[in-house]
This record gives C-alpha cells, structure tokens and sequence, in this order.
C-alpha cells in the first residue's frame, strides 16, 4: 500500500500522473471500461450541482473517479480509482490519481476537505468501511446515488422491460446505505435531463433506440452485468416496440418533458 501522505504530497492540478500501487485487476471494471470517457461525460446540468455542493472546498478526494468526468478544474483534486482501464482514460491535465480502493484510503485523517463519489458506491465491496473512510479523511462527503424504488417505478426501461433490473438494485448499496453511514446527511433530487450526456443507466429515457446499441449498454453496469440473454430479450422487444410505433404511442407524455426525476440523488453530509 502507498504510504499516507496529505495533499500538498501531491503535484499541482495540471499534471496527469499516476501513483502506482498492489492492486489486483477489478474484473468489473475492465468489463464495462472500455469506452467509458467517450459515452460517459459529465452532463453540464450534473455538474453544476455538483459542483455547488463543493462549495468553496479547496481539497478534493474523487473517490472511484474513473475517467474524471465530474472532477473540478478550479481547486486541488486527487483522484482514486482502482481499475487501469479506467485510469487509462484519463485525459492529459487531469487530476493526479492515485490507484487504490475506497475501503482502504491511503490518506491521512482530514487530508482533503471534501471526499466526492459519483455514482460509484454500488460498485464497492464493503460500501460501509468506504463511506467510513470517506468520513476519516475528509470532513464533508459528496455522494451521488439513486433511490432504487423511484428508479423500478419511474423508469420505463426497468419497469415495463427490464425488471430484473431492479431484482439486481435490492442487493447494492445505494441511497438508504449511503444515508445510513454518512451522519446529518442532506438529499438532494438530480433529475435528468432530456438530452444528458453522461451515458449512465437512465440518460437515455427520451431517447430509447440507444439502449439498443450494445456499446452504450457495455458503458452501464446495470446493464452490462445483468443476465446478457435477459437483457437481448428485452431489447428485442423494445426494437419491435420501437418498429411497430408501440413505444411512442405509450410513452409520448415524454416528449414534453425536460427533465425527469428518475430517482437519481445526491447526498451532502458535514461532520
């Protein structure tokens, strides 16, 4: 493990660099990596709010940053990530990064003054001992998560073709794990925009016909990680749906939609 060290360890904002540590490949990542930078990239609208929960936060941890979509260009961030597929997307004058796991932190108590986490929880192996780091090195964390009963209830992908998508939601650690462990935690409704350009699970609710494309499936992991027979099944269906004019007929109260909640929240604590 890399030695604890506190930010000023660390080059400027600016330097690309890697810190290179014992880390055994991350098979889920490596699955659903490829291609993450190019289908997964920060939507303005996320980032804005984001980014105002920052604050006027100096120091930030991103925690599981993967390319570094939603990492800050105004103040001194860190980024730790454990899978090189994803570390390899990491474009030139990003953050400095740091290959390690959540559940492990090597930082020092109250290194940063925020630990920032999007959409990334779900994917740890032990989601408390991650959000007890979180808390250990920094005094406020940023987390973004969904709620998984508005996602099954509201999303019509989930709902009317996929459910065993949210039989997988009931067994990962989303928004009541994250409010449990995180003290005096604030939620926050991230609704999604119509034309959101961060490729993940729900982007594309006014915009069916890209679930069927399998590289935008393989760049989410609700997807990529169901039962593959499960899912062409459902996209077969949808394609029909799509052919026959069922789905635009169903679905057309969308069209007058901006935005959507589809259950997605951040979640701001302060200890």
């Amino acid at each position: 493990m890399l030695e604890e060290c506190a930010v000023d360890d660390f080059p400027q904002r600016g330097y690309a660099g890697l810190v290179a540590i014992e880390l055994e490949a991350i098979p889920i990542y490596e699955r659903i990596g490829e291609g993450y930078a190019e289908r997964r990239r920060a939507d303005p609208d996320w980032l804005a709010q984001i980014h105002s929960a920052l604050t006027t936060d100096s120091f930030v941890l991103n925690v599981g940053a993967g390319s570094g979509s939603y990492e800050p260009t105004d103040r001194v961030v860190v980024a730790l990530e454990p899978s090189e597929t994803m570390i390899a997307q990491r474009p030139p004058g990003s953050a400095p990064v740091v290959r390690g796991r959540a559940e492990q932190l090597p930082f020092a108590d109250r290194c940063f003054d925020v630990a920032l986490a999007v959409l990334t929880v779900h994917h740890w192996d032990d989601a408390e001992a991650g959000l007890a780091e979180m808390c250990r090195v920094a005094a406020k964390q940023v987390v973004v998560t969904w709620d998984p009963s508005v996602f099954a209830s509201e999303f019509w992908l989930v709902r009317d073709y996929l459910p065993e998508a949210a039989y997988r939601d009931q067994g990962l650690a989303t928004i009541s794990t994250v409010q449990h462990y995180l003290p005096n935690a604030i939620s926050t409704p991230m609704p999604v925009p119509f034309g959101c350009t961060d490729g993940f699970f729900a982007a594309y609710w006014r915009r069916p016909s890209a679930y069927l494309d399998e590289r935008v499936r393989n760049s989410i992991s609700g997807l990529a990680l169901l039962d593959q027979g499960v899912v062409q099944s459902a996209m077969r269906r949808l394609a029909s749906d799509l052919d026959g004019g069922i789905w635009h007929e169903r679905y057309s109260a969308l069209n007058r939609l901006e935005q959507l909640d589809l259950g997605y929240r951040m979640v701001v604590a302060e200890s």
